[in-house]
């Protein structure tokens, strides 16, 4: 059996999609699944049995030996929550009793981190271990993924094989539920939509335009086709990257969604809230040598690509993958 994690959720539920199409049909999904607005990300889908998020350490203590991989994707995501006492429960103290588990019956994990560990990226976008101490998150939610990832490095028990991934910007489908949490794909979408035109944050940099922020986007078709290589190869196990290592503007965001609806671009700026602007990212990107190195050698889709396909396959008729 197949644990996913998170399992209803955006990630989850496209990586239960692909583990379906590679033949794996001996799932269990956990989640909350008390929440109604996700059931439709799961329709179609094959797997043994669903249990609930709350219950799944009682069901996993009764069937270590039936579990033959753990991927833990799911957490709390919002970066606008800033409760820690909320991340330490979901995604620290969770993913603690998760790894202990795993490291205990010898079950191999793989762990959704975040490039949200990174920070303003004073020290890079490097994958390397000895910087995981100094990294300085903007927000709970990062500081919990780093957090459980300094946690990871310290202990002397571990799984026999286990990955976190440092997931950057993913984008695509079964994301309908994310409300102000979703991609500014699906933003950008929505906007052109309803007004006809697509609003950016104007650059308060001055090493930078406006509209050419950067970031690393990357179509989580791809993040679950790494997921199925690490599961299958089982490399070094460490933290790993998961983007393109391609830094992209929003500009580019942008006007690939007009393209992909064959509409000529309307772009309006308009200033970055006041309260965000300290904080604001203007380059990101992920160093992928370590996944490369690894023996993954897949093409990543392009931003045109990945918006293209998420956008006429899927957004334009409400699609789920």
């Amino acid at each position: 059996m197949i644990v996913v994690t998170g399992a209803a959720g955006f990630i989850g539920s496209v990586l239960t999609g692909r583990l379906n199409e590679a033949g794996f049909t001996d799932l269990i999904l956990v989640d909350d699944f008390s929440k109604t607005e996700k059931e439709k990300n799961l329709t179609g889908k094959l797997f043994a049995d669903k249990i609930q998020r709350d219950n799944f350490f009682q069901w996993f203590d009764a069937h270590p030996g039936e579990v033959e991989t753990v991927l833990h994707i799911g957490a709390r995501t919002d970066t606008t929550e800033f409760d820690k006492a909320v991340f330490d429960v979901l995604n620290l103290n969770y993913s603690k009793q998760i790894w202990q588990r795993c490291a205990r019956h010898q079950i191999p994990v793989i762990y959704a981190s975040s490039a949200a560990t990174y920070g303003m990226g004073e020290f890079g976008y490097d994958d390397n271990h000895t910087i995981v101490e100094k990294l300085k998150p903007l927000n709970p939610y990062g500081e919990s993924k780093n957090d459980f990832d300094k946690w990871v490095l310290q202990q002397d028990s571990k799984p026999p094989f286990w990955a976190g991934l440092k997931f950057f910007n993913v984008y695509g489908p079964n994301e309908y539920h994310k409300g102000r949490m979703a991609s500014v794909i699906f933003h950008a979408f929505g906007q052109i939509k309803d007004t006809g035109k697509v609003r950016l944050f104007r650059s308060h940099n001055p090493e930078y335009k406006d509209g050419g922020q950067l970031r690393d986007f990357v179509y989580v078709k791809d993040v679950v086709d790494v997921i199925l290589f690490l599961m299958a190869a089982k490399p070094d196990s460490g933290l790993y990257n998961l983007g393109t290592g391609k830094a992209r503007t929003f500009l580019d965001l942008a006007k690939s969604t007009f393209a992909a609806l064959e509409l000529k671009p309307d772009i309006e700026f308009i200033d970055t809230p006041e309260d965000i602007r300290d904080k604001y990212q203007y380059f990101t990107e992920a160093n992928m040598s370590k996944l490369k190195n690894a023996g993954y050698g897949n093409a990543f889709h392009s931003l045109e690509e990945g918006i293209g396909d998420y956008v006429q396959n899927y957004l334009v008729d409400g699609n789920y993958y």
